[in-house]
């Protein structure tokens, strides 16, 4: 489910080259969902570390993910980490 979730997410990324040679990646729709590094891959696993971060914050805060749908409770997550 998560797996499957970061793929999907993965998949729509945008990225650009920046003036200065690095790499500029984001995930429209999910704010805050942004990495940039000296190489496309290496900015492509920064991205993938930020998603996975960002998801556990809101899942964790009990916050609606576009694209995502849990029935977990905030104090179930908690329990099991």
């Amino acid at each position: 489910m998560l797996t499957d979730f970061i793929n999907k997410q993965l998949a729509l990324a945008h990225y650009k080259l920046l003036k200065d040679g690095s790499y500029f990646g984001e995930i429209s729709g999910l704010t805050g969902v942004w990495a940039s590094a000296a190489t496309l891959e290496a900015c492509r696993a920064e991205l993938q570390e930020v998603l996975e971060s960002w998801l556990i914050v809101k899942m964790m805060a009990g916050d609606k993910v576009p694209g995502f749908a849990t029935t977990a409770k905030r104090n179930a997550v908690l329990q099991h980490a």
